[in-house]
């Protein structure tokens, strides 16, 4: 497993929701999956409803500002596994912790694992 810095920290809050979006949506969609089940799996884990998310997607908001405003599931604790070299479940830092959660997400979306498997039912 990779070993996460401080400096990988820093580097996680100052990313740009805004800038991973449009990422995240083309690579559910290449695989069959739509823009409607991305947003149901960001508001499952957030909280964030259709106005709040495009809201927070027009200001450019970082992921330390996107994740300080969301309302994070409790079952968000039962996504475990690897991704992107990092296991979940060691991960120390809450906001990298979150923003890898949502990298799951999107990755089984993506997988075509069924929604209530990914929503963790």
């Amino acid at each position: 497993m990779v070993k996460i810095t401080p400096e990988h920290n820093a580097r996680m809050a100052k990313m740009s929701f805004t800038a991973v979006y449009p990422l995240y949506l083309a690579k559910i969609e290449k695989k069959g999956r739509t823009k409607e089940e991305l947003h149901q799996v960001i508001h499952w884990l957030t909280g964030f409803d259709e106005h709040t998310l495009q809201k927070h997607i027009n200001e450019h908001i970082t992921f330390a500002d996107f994740f300080a405003q969301a309302n994070i599931n409790p079952n968000a604790e039962m996504i475990k596994g690897v991704i992107c070299g990092y296991r979940i479940e060691e991960i120390e830092n809450t906001l990298t912790k979150q923003i890898r959660y949502l990298d799951k997400l999107v990755d089984e979306l993506a997988k075509g694992k069924a929604m209530e498997k990914i929503l963790r039912v």
